[in-house]
Formats: C-alpha cells, sequence, structure tokens
C-alpha cells in the first residue's frame, strides 16, 4: 500500500527521472564528444590538443577538480534518494514522489531538502525512515519539518557514528571566555557542532547515576569560570563534584540546606538590586555592556535541598529556586541544576516548565526521561531510557520551542578541571 493517503499507483516516469539524475554526467559525455569531433574536422592533431588541454586545466586548477568531483557525487546521492522513495513507495496522491531540491553534506553522512507533493507530509515520511535507512544502507535517517513551510522536510542520511569515545573540550586551551557568546556544548547526531546560548536561559540536567551529568555540567562551570566578569555560586549536595571550582566562586554550599537557603536569599537580593537599577534607567534587561555581568547558580544534585532535611526549609528552597528561575532570566541570572533521580516527586513539574533548555541524560525509563523533557516526547521516539549505557555524556537536548536533539557534550577529566580552575583563579586575581 502507498504511504500516502491515495491508493492510486504511482506513475512512475522512469526514462525522465534517468535522463535527469544523469543530467551532468551526459552533459560531460555530450560536450566532449561534440568538442573531439569539432577538433577532428579543424585539424587531424586536434582531438589531441583539446584533450591536454583539459588534463592540464584539471591538474593545475584543484578547484574545478573538486567542485566536478562534488557535483557528481551529489548527483549519484539525489539519484539513490529518488530510487529509494520510489522503491519504498512513498507517493504523493498525484503519484510523484518528494523531489530533492538540495543537499549538503555533513561529517557523517548528506542532509537533504525535499519538497512533498500533495498527501504527504513529515510525519509519512518519518514512519519510513526504518524502511528509508535500510534501501540506502544507512546507519539511519532523521527526518525534520522545515519551520518555515510545512511542504517541505529535511531529511538526513547518516551512514556512521557521530559519537567518539569521547569528545574533547576547547575549553582547556581557551585563555579566556564570554558567556555572552554561544557555547560549544557538544556535537549532535549528524556529526554537527551544537551551541547553546546561557543569557536569558535556564538548565536542567537529569539522568541515572553514571550516566554522564557531571560530564554535562564540567562544561558549563568550566566556561563561567573562564569569563572573568561572570559569578559564581556553587551548591553542591555531594561536597565533591563542584569542589574543584570553589576557588573561583563568590559562594560554596555543601550538603547544608540552610546554607543553601542562605545562598539563595542573597542572590535573591542581588536580583532585586538589579532589576532596581534596570528600571531606574528604564531598561529592561542585562546586556554585555553592564558592568554587573551574569551571575551563574550552579545546584549539583537538587534532589538533597528539594527533598531532604526539614520540610520548611525544603520548602523555603523551593520557592527561593522558583522565583530566581522564573524571574532572573533579564536580571542575568543563570540557574544550571542536576538530579540524578528524575521523577515527579524530586522534580515537580512547575519547577521544570521554567527551564528553558533541558538535557535528558541516559534515564531508567521513558517516564523519568519525560520528567526532563516533558510529557509525551518519549511517545514520539525522543526517550534517554534508549541511550546505550557505554555512550556517556549523551543525552537528549530540549531547547525552547524545538524538538529533542542527541547530543554529546565534551569531557573534562580531573586533571584538565584543576588546569581550567587554577587558569581561571589566576585570571580573576589578574584583574
Amino acid at each position: 500500500m502507498p504511504n500516502g493517503p491515495s491508493s492510486a499507483s504511482p506513475r512512475r516516469p522512469w526514462m525522465a527521472t534517468a535522463i535527469w539524475g544523469w543530467r551532468l554526467e551526459f552533459f560531460l559525455t555530450g560536450g566532449t564528444f561534440l568538442v573531439l569531433a569539432f577538433a577532428a574536422r579543424v585539424a587531424s592533431f586536434g582531438p589531441f590538443l583539446v584533450a591536454a588541454i583539459v588534463l592540464t586545466v584539471i591538474r593545475l586548477r584543484p578547484d574545478i577538480r573538486r567542485q566536478l568531483i562534488h557535483h557528481m557525487r551529489a548527483n549519484r546521492d539525489h539519484r539513490l534518494i529518488h530510487a529509494a522513495l520510489w522503491n519504498c513507495v512513498i507517493i504523493g496522491r498525484n503519484g510523484s514522489i518528494p523531489k530533492v531540491v538540495r543537499s549538503a553534506s555533513l561529517p557523517v553522512g548528506r542532509r537533504f531538502l525535499l519538497q512533498l507533493p500533495i498527501g504527504l507530509h513529515a510525519a509519512l515520511l518519518e514512519r519510513s525512515s526504518l524502511e528509508l535507512a535500510a534501501a540506502l544502507g544507512a546507519r539511519e535517517v532523521r527526518v525534520r519539518v522545515s519551520p518555515v513551510n510545512a511542504s517541505y522536510v529535511e531529511l538526513a542520511v547518516i551512514r556512521s557514528n557521530a559519537f567518539p569515545k569521547y569528545l574533547a573540550s576547547p575549553l582547556v586551551n581557551q585563555r579566556e571566555t564570554s558567556l555572552w557568546e554561544p557555547l560549544f556544548f557538544g556535537v549532535g547526531h549528524d556529526g554537527l557542532a551544537i551551541s547553546i546560548g546561557l543569557p536569558e536561559h535556564n538548565l536542567l540536567i537529569g539522568g541515572e547515576p553514571g550516566s554522564g551529568k557531571s560530564v554535562a555540567l564540567s562544561t558549563i562551570v568550566a566556561a563561567a569560570a573562564l569569563d572573568p566578569s561572570v559569578q559564581l555560586t556553587l551548591l553542591d549536595g555531594k561536597q565533591v563534584e563542584l569542589i574543584a571550582w570553589s576557588g573561583v566562586a563568590e559562594e560554596f554550599v555543601g550538603a547544608d540546606q540552610e546554607a543553601a537557603v542562605a545562598a539563595l536569599e542573597d542572590l535573591r537580593d542581588v536580583m532585586d538590586d538589579r532589576y532596581a537599577l534596570l528600571a531606574h534607567h528604564r531598561r529592561r534587561k542585562m546586556t554585555s555592556e553592564d558592568l554587573e555581568g551574569l551571575h551563574v547558580l550552579v545546584i549539583d544534585e537538587l534532589a538533597f535541598y528539594l527533598r531532604g532535611g526539614q520540610k520548611a526549609l525544603r520548602d523555603q528552597f523551593a520557592e527561593l529556586l522558583r522565583d530566581l528561575v522564573s524571574r532572573g532570566r533579564a536580571a542575568g541570572i543563570i540557574v544550571v541544576a542536576t538530579t540524578q533521580k528524575p521523577s515527579h516527586e524530586i522534580v515537580p513539574t512547575w519547577i521544570r516548565d521554567l527551564f528553558s533548555y533541558r538535557l535528558a541524560m541516559r534515564c531508567t525509563s521513558s517516564d523519568s526521561s519525560d520528567t526532563i523533557l516533558g510529557q509525551g516526547w518519549a511517545s514520539q521516539g525522543y526517550s534517554a531510557a534508549t541511550i546505550n549505557p557505554s555512550m556517556r555524556g549523551v543525552g537528549y537536548l530540549l531547547a525552547e520551542g524545538g524538538v529533542p536533539t542527541l547530543v554529546m557534550t565534551p569531557y573534562l577529566n580531573d586533571e584538565e578541571i584543576e588546569l581550567i580552575a587554577y587558569r581561571a583563579h589566576e585570571l580573576r586575581r589578574g584583574l
């Protein structure tokens, strides 16, 4: 049965499709034949002279050679896509298949922009992704609807694994950073770099022990530490995860719920002072031009502060955290929190939904994954429970208004963390 809503048999224009798919090869062959025929009529040695000129140009101009090879490979890939679409019977009501508009290479495959015929949409194409991957001999095929026009879809054909054993962090060799600039946060399933902008955003990281939460968290803290204009408040429920950064933090709190509440109260006062300053100057938010700089609150093991100790302190902590996450964005307050047990009892939805960035590392169940990303994503195929346990530091990243993207975050070992922390300390002492 066709994948489109129409049951009419596909009208397969074999000849037209074949000629168009081989257009570059036909043009080169025909053009070469005509040139050689004309050269032969002019002089007996004409074809040899033309061949020598062509070979010389190709040898002396590697850019022309690369462009020619690139276009021939692109045409070959377009032919493969069209053939796979026909063989998988992905057709519209008019009996035609999606048309390749353009394509681009990926580090691990190729990406195509397809124009869909009437009767097809992205969901129908996504249902056939496994069948398409088998027809193309690819590792996987991913489908994403165009954000500007629903009649276009992006088809990513992944032929190799984008994730290495571990991903080196560029922060090791950076002397200084600016947290106002996009931060390299890893590579996606297609091998392309993924960056996030932290100003006016908050990040929630969840996953089971050993999934790599500390890997992702180290990237954020290291980037903040290397920006001397950033102030850091660190809350470490385990007391050892963030201890390496205590020398560059304005305040470091361990497994002390009362001290944690006091730290949040101090940060709330900072936020209120910044809003008073903004109101005085009739402005809506802090920018990179402000001397106050960004203030990053990092909470490792959120469950300790939300579920441990006295109930009065837990409730006070939760209310202060809600206030900072909901109101702090325009005041330059960034909240980054992690939890080992992503459940509704540990992370209430009214707190989770305030985080514009969410990263779900490997989880024990789809429900736990949905606790971080939001209800319903697991049923759409975005479940952190499906992540291979050997892939440490890999998770689904959800940015506001988007769909979850599988990403591998950079890895920093203990020696590199100590090196960056020392460099950050010296940088801040120098200022």
